[in-house]
């Protein structure tokens, strides 16, 4: 029977490939860029093939869906990675559960997660998530509050702050989305020079990720390319 997991090996392959060449193309070496799977939307069945392709990363949306799923897949070895909008409220499950948090954009929430990591007595890799588009939809700390907040997130230490991540705008001019990435790149090498260490560039996603491998991109988030069309 066909669990929807026949081609996922060759999708797999395919995206691999296609990162490496833009890795190339933009003169980079391929094993400076690293592939999230994210895999919102999709059921235990499909991730476990993935983990026995050698994945053992995967982003998501939604906490319930990290809760669901972390207990479905308990004895899969998995690190799960949140890198949606990310309530207070739920600050107590990923705390619990996920390895790393891409969505960091507001003090509250540092401190709410910092309050249940020191309950578990864990500590997590975190991103801040910068807003570099001017779309409504779109979250993410405002450009010019970083360094201040960066400077603030000293005091959290079970944050570990790896980098920034940014969601570009939804635009079929290049020009307009590579700018989103090149200001992600350009706050980075500011908030470096004044003695942060972020060596994390997470940017670009299944439709967008040469333009940020070009921009600087560390990891891309790639869902449907990886795993198929969503329902």
């Amino acid at each position: 029977m066909n669990t929807g997991t026949d081609d996922l090996a060759a999708r797999w392959a395919q995206i691999r490939r296609r990162v490496d060449d833009a890795c190339r193309e933009a003169g980079r070496a391929p094993a400076e860029v690293t592939i999230l799977p994210v895999s919102k939307t999709f059921g235990p069945p499909l991730i476990r093939a993935a983990v026995a392709l050698g994945l053992h990363r995967f982003g998501e949306n939604k906490v319930q869906e990290i809760r669901e799923k972390s207990a479905a897949l308990a004895d899969d070895g998995i690190d799960w990675v949140m890198i949606g909008h990310l309530q207070t409220n739920k600050a107590r499950d990923v705390a619990r559960l996920a390895s790393e948090v891409q969505s960091l954009d507001r003090l509250e929430l540092a401190a709410a997660l910092h309050r249940q990591l020191q309950h578990a007595g864990r500590a997590i890799d975190v991103l801040v998530q910068v807003k570099t588009s001017s779309e409504p939809s779109k979250s993410g700390l405002p450009p010019a509050q970083l360094p201040s907040f960066l400077d603030a997130l000293r005091e959290y230490d079970t944050l570990r702050v790896h980098g920034l991540m940014t969601l570009a705008t939804h635009s079929t001019e290049a020009a307009e989305v590579r700018g989103c990435f090149r200001l992600l790149r350009a706050l980075r090498d500011q908030a470096v020079a004044q003695g942060h260490t972020l060596p994390r560039l997470s940017m670009g996603m299944s439709d967008d990720f040469p333009l940020a491998i070009a921009e600087g991109a560390t990891e891309v988030r790639i869902g449907s390319a990886i795993f198929g069309a969503r329902a």
